[in-house]
């Protein structure tokens, strides 16, 4: 992935109307279909506005409206600066830290923070190929018993295609019918697939779906078996749990999914040639907003 450093922003974002101009530029083509003249037309920067007008009718455009960015005080520019901070780490950072970077009142920070966040949640076509199948605890008092049973924790699945995406979803519960239905939905019966699990009983249905399902003992210390192993959801757990103890210190239940959504997207993401702020940047300008997944 090309890197995208502080100096790239400031360079390509300068000013609030370098921001704004590139909603423009982004969302429509110069020339425009002016609903009241019935024909393309060119639209010319309204002074003082965030908006732009038609030369002959003066039928004015914004192009913040239908996005996170519509009837915001806070500059464009800030959003942007957002985004970037928040696409940069494997982490992210808070909306304390965007708080100060941005000196804006933790209220709006938390908005921004939000907002962005909820951008993040993609959905990701079936897995395919080896997938890992893993469940973890997140959440809860930092004393007392860990792993399945523990009190005060929200419980995530996570399926990880090697080489490939991955996707996390706070569940109920690890019942069985809980987690079979996912594993279905979310994993592509199409072609040569291999379902990777832990023993838990629950996953004793996966070969009956018509996947080959490959199980790792770790009740009896085995956590490689050939080619059968978990070690790469594994490895993603440990990135979201050591950045929200890091980063976010806590994470509310209500708000965990849009979390998770937002590690997965850096995750999915972490291969591509763009720099990822700027796919970030492009879903910016997304009229609707993106509805993050949760149970």
């Amino acid at each position: 992935m090309k890197n995208y450093s502080i100096k790239d922003f400031n360079d390509r974002f300068p000013s609030e109307d370098a921001c704004l101009e590139w909603l423009r530029q982004h969302r429509f083509p110069k020339m425009i279909e002016c609903p009241v003249c019935k024909q393309p037309r060119n639209f010319y920067r309204v002074k003082g506005r965030k908006a732009y007008q038609c030369d002959r009718c003066r039928y004015q455009i914004s192009p913040t409206a239908g996005t996170i960015l519509h009837k915001s005080p806070t500059p464009l520019r800030s959003w942007f600066y957002a985004a970037f901070l928040m696409a940069q780490t494997r982490t992210g950072i808070s909306a304390k830290q965007l708080e100060r970077e941005l000196k804006v009142t933790y209220k709006t920070a938390w908005r921004m923070f939000t907002q962005i966040r909820k951008l993040m949640s993609e959905n990701v076509n079936p897995l395919t190929g080896q997938v890992e199948v893993d469940e973890t605890y997140i959440g809860g008092k930092a004393s007392g018993k860990r792993g399945r049973g523990a009190s005060g924790k929200s419980v995530v699945l996570g399926m990880v295609e090697r080489n490939g995406n991955a996707i996390a979803t706070v569940v109920p519960d690890v019942k069985a019918k809980t987690l079979i239905p996912l594993i279905e939905k979310q994993v592509a019966k199409e072609g040569k697939t291999v379902v990777f699990t832990d023993e838990l009983s629950s996953y004793n249905g996966v070969e009956r779906l018509g996947y080959d399902h490959e199980i790792v003992q770790h009740a009896a210390k085995q956590y490689v078996a050939g080619n059968a192993h978990v070690n790469t959801v594994e490895a993603l757990w440990s990135t979201i749990k050591r950045g929200i103890d890091g980063v976010n210190h806590h994470v509310s239940p209500l708000y965990l999914q849009s979390y998770l959504d937002s590690y997965i997207y850096r995750y999915d993401h972490r291969k591509d040639e763009t720099p990822m702020f700027a796919s970030l940047l492009d879903r910016l300008s997304v009229v609707q907003q993106v509805q993050a997944r949760g149970w």
